[in-house]
């Protein structure tokens, strides 16, 4: 590992279009998780200009069966979208919560990924397979609280602050659409100093010139000094706020927006390996949301107990297979153990249920509507609050140490 560098990472806001898309997908999930917690989802969202389009694939209890609307379902489906959107903040011309068009083509889910994803008749020895092939990537590192990658956690909170300021009213002059990017530099591994920091912000009319662009230049540099460390902040810190001059159009108005555009701010920033799969809008038995899940939630789990101070996970699946392929574990050579010995310890952990979709499920609680909150700022560093964010609890870290012992 290198051990002096610069490194980078994004976020952008719950106003970003394909934040917009990601949001309205797991508002979907948790509208069919609500009424039928073994419920199958796979919800693709488009957003442009005044439009919203829902496609995918379903099967709900009381909401498609049979290949069949239940009454009143497309209706709840639509008043869902609407209230995201208005819930988001978006009442402009160009996106507007109650004037938008929105098209329903969400239909039934394949009988043969169905016949492949669900368990066997009572007595057969048929686990419930994973809902598709793939390879999934966990991270943890000792960088910040959170035990996340330190460029990615500052440029969550700086957005996480301006939404609530905007939705508070303390900072009317703010627009939902809002992108966030913080370069640290590192010395001997650990963040020392922030060398750049960019804000672009969608605004209201007027805010890019004279006395109104550098009141919003000094708030947003007074959100920035509330979320980093002021030992990393110095007059050599170059920032860079609406570097294009004015941000007026934006969101799904300014660019189209889709589910699964933005997988590198929704998990480590680019400081680990990511599957490729995306998260939102898809139920737990899809392999890409669940094992992404677990593996982080082994290796926090992993740096919680002090273990090591960095450590990435790879899960694998075949469709329709219960077991996984494989699982590898990465402490980066600064585990206090061996990587293999990590490994067989999780393996030997039977409330983990072999890592089976049955048993992730099961050991984090994921048949719950819990979804539409991972959807912007970040899956992972959240709070293990409630049914929230089960995978951010560290309750595996003495069973970590029993195994090893």
């Amino acid at each position: 590992m290198r051990s002096n560098y610069l490194f980078t990472s994004e976020s952008v806001s719950e106003g970003h279009p394909d934040k917009v898309s990601d949001q309205i997908s797991d508002a979907i999930v948790d509208l069919f998780l609500s009424k039928d917690p073994e419920a199958r989802i796979a919800c693709e969202t488009l957003t442009t200009t005044q439009l919203v389009v829902l496609a995918g694939e379903i099967r709900c209890k009381g909401v498609y069966e049979n290949g069949a609307w239940a009454p009143g379902a497309q209706e709840e489906i639509e008043r869902t979208v609407r209230n995201t959107v208005k819930e988001i903040g978006y009442e402009q011309d160009g996106f507007h919560w109650e004037k938008l068009e929105f098209i329903n083509r969400l239909h039934g889910q394949s009988a043969h990924i169905a016949q492949g994803v669900d368990a066997g008749a009572e007595g057969s020895n048929k686990d419930e397979g994973a809902g598709d092939q793939g390879i999934m990537f966990g991270f943890a590192c000792d960088e910040t609280e959170s035990l996340m990658p330190a460029t990615l956690d500052y440029s969550h909170k700086i957005l996480e602050q301006m939404a609530a300021d905007r939705h508070s009213g303390k900072a009317p002059f703010l627009e939902p659409d809002t992108k966030s990017q913080v370069t640290l530099r590192f010395d001997g591994g650990k963040p020392v100093a922030a060398t750049a920091i960019v804000v672009s912000t969608q605004h209201a009319p007027g805010y890019d010139a004279g006395d109104k662009e550098a009141e919003l230049h000094a708030y947003v540099k007074g959100v920035i000094a509330g979320v980093i460390p002021a030992a990393l902040l110095s007059d050599e810190t170059v920032y860079h706020i609406n570097p294009t001059g004015s941000f007026e159009i934006g969101g799904p108005d300014g660019d189209a927006g889709l589910t699964g555009r933005k997988i590198i701010v929704d998990t480590y920033g680019g400081a680990a390996p990511h599957g490729g799969g995306a998260f939102s809008g898809k139920d737990p038995t899809k392999v890409d949301r669940s094992a992404a899940y677990i593996t982080r939630y082994l290796a926090k789990n992993i740096v919680a107990a002090g273990l090591a101070t960095r450590c990435t996970i790879q899960l694998a699946y075949a469709i329709g297979v219960s077991k996984p392929l494989s699982l590898y574990v990465d402490t980066h050579g600064t585990g206090t153990v061996g990587d293999d010995k990590i490994e067989a310890a999780i393996q030997s952990i039977a409330k983990l249920g072999g890592m089976t979709p049955r048993g992730i499920r099961t050991h984090l609680g994921l048949n719950k509507p819990i979804y539409r909150k991972t959807a912007a700022y970040g899956h992972f560093g959240r709070k293990a609050e409630g049914d929230f964010f089960p995978w951010e609890r560290t309750d595996l870290v003495d069973d970590l140490k029993a195994a090893l012992a």
